[in-house]
């Protein structure tokens, strides 16, 4: 069966992948460093590991259905369930080890719709969803946490400490909005019945909504991966989606 789709037509990597071909074949030449292409048992992978990469990115920015990948990619759709569930970890975004002592992080959390209710509940949007808290850097605006998929109905005050996502940034400054009260979080100014705001507060208000709203930037673009919206990945599919996508949003900021 010949494939439609190959990485070897650089054509392909914009719209499948959301990247530059440069910063595809940067994507590939560090899957390959990080063990991605080793030999593994049994018979060999029938496409190299630049196709699989791309079949798994176009997985995630399409949402088709294994049979449609797999007619596109030529090969059968138990091979293309195997690619995603082998790579799609690997392309995982890698945690950081530390920040400097004047960075400035910015968390929210965001809705999956999932089909797997093991992980989802009914949430705000009236689906079953997965909430994911995500932490950028306020500066580069690049992803540096996503915490692990919780029900959806779980509000961001609980799920900002049940995903890992505080013990993961520690103490380094983090700024959210109005649904992170307790947690020590730099939050807005909020106004008592019946009495108004002192104009530093309003300013304060105002600038800190101004920063705050690069996560929902960041948020937007994640959401040009068609899975994030309608996500049928089972178990810690959405999460490994989540990370991949997380990694393909940072390279496409840097370059």
């Amino acid at each position: 069966m010949a494939s439609v789709i190959t990485a070897s037509e650089p054509s392909w990597i914009g719209p499948f992948t959301g990247l530059s071909p440069r910063c595809f074949r940067k994507l590939v030449t560090a899957l390959r460093r990080e063990g991605g292409d080793g030999v593994r048992r049994g018979r060999p992978w029938s496409l190299p590991l630049e196709d699989r990469v791309l079949l798994v990115t176009a997985y995630w920015r399409t949402n088709l259905t294994m049979r449609q990948l797999a007619l596109l990619f030529g090969i059968s759709k138990s091979a293309a369930d195997r690619i995603i569930d082998q790579l799609g970890p690997l392309l995982a975004l890698q945690p950081r080890l530390g920040y400097a002592k004047d960075a400035v992080l910015i968390v929210d959390g965001t809705l999956v719709p999932t089909r797997d209710h093991t992980v989802a509940e009914q949430s705000k949007n009236y689906r079953y969803s997965t909430n994911h808290q995500v932490v950028i850097d306020a500066d580069t605006h690049l992803i540096v946490v996503v915490g692990r998929p919780l029900p959806g109905n779980r509000n961001d005050c609980k799920a900002w400490a049940e995903s890992g996502a505080k013990a993961a940034v520690g103490r380094t400054l983090t700024i959210a909005d109005g649904g992170y009260p307790g947690t020590g979080l730099v939050m807005p100014h909020r106004r008592r019945k019946g009495e108004e705001l002192a104009a530093w507060k309003e300013a304060h208000n105002k600038s800190h909504k101004r920063v705050r709203a690069r996560v929902e930037h960041a948020f937007a673009r994640m959401k040009g991966w068609k899975i994030l919206r309608d996500c049928r990945l089972k178990g810690a599919g959405v999460h490994h989606a989540m990370l991949g996508i997380a990694r393909l949003h940072n390279l496409a900021l840097t370059g």
